[in-house]
């Protein structure tokens, strides 16, 4: 039984006084109206009106009754214009998660745009090299440049993250020159938990190679991988966001420029289409005009 409807149906039939004006006012047949009276009763245990052939009186009980089955129909529409109002105005906090190096280049400013159109919700951003869970972490939004994404989850593309093989003049002077990728496997490569952390796959026009590297230095930290390149610990595989002012003033230099990694998707990952908050909808719209043909 729908009990809110029972009650929205039994207080019309008082304020009617009839069953058979209830039944129109609510568009239900006689035989439903009765139904939820009685179903009204069963549930409460209560008689709530009596019956004859010509009017309808409300019990003692059903008098009390009454007065709390509108106090809970005024409660509904109180809660429905609640509800209605927070999805018409963007409010709320939302739970973000992305890599430090994104943030640093990219996110942290789009936030800070964002939020000055909608003063009513708050953003929390986590930084985090490693994909988290959503549900276990209760995060609203993860930002992830990646081409292996979890099934389980719903994602966005947004935009696309070059990326080059780089080291500082310094290293390169103290090594012998690359040519060829498999050359690759001869160098110090500064490697990362979670890109390239065994092997290097570079494209150049059709063709492809995989090369297997390693080095003395291994980190989960993109920026720590730029830190170690720029000090001349080897050759690192990094986001042309981040390394393209190190590249143009010289403090690192592209090696092997003719090959180049794959190219990676920036995605907006999240958990559920339906029922998104409309400040979540909002920051995902925003993100994806933002970054429209956009190449980090």
């Amino acid at each position: 039984m729908d009990r809110l409807t029972a009650m929205r149906v039994f207080v019309e039939i008082v304020d009617s006084g009839s069953i058979t004006l209830a039944a129109e006012r609510l568009s239900l047949s006689r035989a439903m109206v009765s139904r939820y009276l009685a179903d009204l009763e069963g549930w409460l245990q209560l008689r709530l009106l009596h019956r004859t052939t010509r009017r309808l009186s409300l019990t003692e009980a059903g008098a009390e009754a009454l007065q709390h089955c509108r106090s809970m129909l005024a409660l509904e529409a109180q809660v429905q214009g609640v509800v209605g109002a927070l999805r018409q105005t963007p409010q709320g906090r939302l739970r973000l998660t992305t890599s430090a190096s994104l943030a640093d280049a990219y996110l942290t400013e789009a936030m800070a745009r964002f939020l000055q159109h909608y003063p009513g919700i708050h953003i929390e951003l986590l930084v985090l090299e490693r994909a988290v869970n959503l549900v276990e972490e209760r995060v609203d939004l993860a930002l992830r440049i990646t081409n292996q994404l979890d099934e389980q989850q719903h994602a966005r593309l947004l935009g696309r993250c070059h990326s080059v093989l780089c080291a500082s003049p310094d290293y390169l002077a103290r090594h012998a020159p690359l040519e060829m990728p498999q050359q690759l496997q001869q160098h110090q490569c500064i490697t990362h938990a979670y890109v390239g952390r065994s092997e290097y796959l570079l494209h150049r026009g059709q063709d492809s190679v995989r090369v297997p590297v390693g080095g003395r230095l291994h980190s989960n930290e993109t920026l720590i991988t730029r830190r170690a390149a720029l000090a001349g610990a080897g050759i690192a595989q990094l986001p042309m966001y981040l390394v393209q002012t190190d590249l143009q003033q010289g403090r690192l230099q592209a090696v092997l420029p003719e090959w180049s990694p794959a190219t990676l998707g920036v995605y907006a990952l999240y958990l559920n289409r339906q029922h998104q908050p409309l400040s979540l909808r909002l920051l995902l719209d925003f993100l994806a005009a933002d970054m429209e043909g956009r190449v980090l």
